[in-house]
């Protein structure tokens, strides 16, 4: 074993009994500087990919609540702002975007491993904000299936986004600040969900009218785009101004060099295919997905027929359980490191006991919101609150499990499970079509949440018992795999 030469770095991240950690570097190898900043340039990456993902959920839940503008006449107080209250097929609409976000995930997760992921996150907005822009004018045009086409192409941009996001994580964050670092970017789609929900509800309500809301993300999809294009870096061994010391600490914790991420490496599909854990991640993505998806699609729709609320407070309260979810995302991701790093539970026990509690806690709530009588709106909130805002818990569990078992094929992992998963996007809106055939009949919405809660709970036992946080022997059969602490 060659010699060492050991430093200390102070980051809260790298250990909770104090704030400078040991790092030890092979003597040959051992960074010039000697320390490493707390804030460092890998920070930075994760604050672009912060603002990314919540844009790009913004983008997709707009349509949620502007919909119910979209088709009331009386939503705006400016009698000029268009309407089409003929639309009687409003969730085959906002199952569209689901129709294109499907088809690109596994060769966008391929393609980045491949490439890297900056240019395919740079086109992937600009495109998805310049549809965004053309929303109003296709609904003027060609009604709601000009809407659909226009959100069936934003979604086949952004499903170039979360396999690439994946594969930049897999280069940039290291092990021990997995959890956090990771639910940062995740977690900031809930909080672009209740920010996109109250501005939404906002302008539409407003004098400028729900065609604003598509304009306004447009335009920051755009700035978006030259953000990445001056601050993104596919790795840290091309960033021009990264410290020897945080590219080392990097590389060396992830086991992964610029040169060895570059290498033109066979995927092992057949072990993909075959991987138990891997079956684990994506059951479990599968039912996380339909609830997740049911609930942010047709919350507005059930405040506003069966709780009977305006368009302001159905947006104010709608966004109520996202913004839960957002906080407690951040107390759960400390937590789970804590218990890692302090080697009190395992990353496989770690990640069980959270996504335990992201699915069978709202599963629970979701039962007896089913059972909640229409005259109970207060009720009905703080389960709904509970049923999304505990949700926070898949962000340390399976949502971070790609790159446990597979650092060096995350990006693909997470296109294939996203890409299947996703299924469930255009399933579910579609379900509820068809069950709740009487918007206003409670009765009808028991059963999409029933349904819900039994496919939570299916999902999270496959998960806890067939799960895994150990890098798998196929990530790389020249590495000695990594065992788990």
């Amino acid at each position: 074993m060659p010699p060492t030469q050991e430093f200390i770095y102070k980051s809260f991240g790298g250990s909770f009994s104090g704030l400078y950690r040991r790092v030890s570097f092979p003597v040959e190898k051992s960074p010039v500087v000697t320390s490493i900043p707390t804030i460092g340039i890998r920070h930075l990456q994760i604050l672009v990919l912060f603002l990314l993902t919540f844009i790009a959920y913004g983008i997709r839940v707009t349509l949620s609540v502007a919909i119910v503008a979209m088709t009331d006449p009386t939503a705006s107080v400016n009698p000029q702002v268009p309407t089409y209250p003929e639309w009687h097929d409003k969730s085959i609409v906002l199952s569209a975007f689901f129709w294109g976000y499907i088809i690109p995930q596994v060769g966008a997760g391929y393609l980045s491993g491949r490439f890297g992921a900056k240019y395919f996150l740079l086109g992937a907005m600009a495109a998805c904000g310049s549809l965004c822009l053309f929303v109003p004018l296709m609904a003027a045009h060609f009604g709601s299936k000009g809407v659909m086409i226009n959100r069936a192409l934003q979604g086949l941009s952004q499903g170039f986004i979360f396999p690439s996001v994946h594969q930049t994580l897999s280069r940039w964050v290291p092990p021990d600040e997995r959890s956090r670092l990771g639910t940062i970017v995740y977690a900031a789609g809930p909080f672009g969900t209740v920010v996109a929900m109250l501005i939404t509800g906002i302008i539409s309500a407003s004098s400028y009218g729900w065609p604003m809301v598509f304009y306004l993300y447009g335009g920051l999809s755009l700035g978006w785009a030259l953000l990445c294009l001056i601050f993104t870096h596919n790795s840290p061994g091309v960033h021009p101004r990264i410290s020897e010391a945080e590219r080392y600490y990097i590389e060396h914790s992830l086991g992964e060099t610029e040169e060895k991420s570059n290498e033109n490496r066979r995927i092992p599909w057949k072990s993909i295919a075959t991987s138990l854990p891997m079956w684990a991640i994506l059951i479990s993505h599968c039912g996380q997905n339909w609830g997740f998806w049911t609930l942010m699609t047709e919350i507005p729709n059930y405040m506003a027929h069966v709780m009977n609320f305006h368009i302001k407070s159905n947006s104010v309260l709608s966004a109520l359980p996202y913004f839960v979810l957002w906080v407690l995302s951040f107390a759960m991701s400390f937590f789970s490191d804590y218990l890692i790093v302090q080697r009190i539970l395992s990353i496989t026990n770690c990640r069980k006991l959270f996504n335990s509690i992201g699915l069978i806690i709202p599963a629970i709530a979701l039962i007896f919101l089913g059972i909640t009588p229409a005259d109970q709106p207060n009720r009905a909130v703080a389960l709904l609150v509970i049923a999304v805002g505990l949700n926070a818990g898949i962000f340390c569990g399976f949502n971070v499990n790609h790159v446990d078992i597979s650092p060096r094929n995350a990006g693909i992992l997470m296109g294939i499970t996203n890409c299947i998963s996703n299924i469930t996007g255009i399933l579910a809106p579609l379900f509820v079509q068809f069950i709740v055939t009487d918007e206003q009949d409670p009765n009808l919405w028991k059963i999409v949440f029933f349904l819900t809660a039994i496919i939570y709970v299916v999902s999270d036992i496959f998960y806890v018992i067939f799960g895994s946080g150990e890098v798998q022997k196929w990530n790389d059969t020249e590495d000695k795999t990594n065992k788990e602490p």
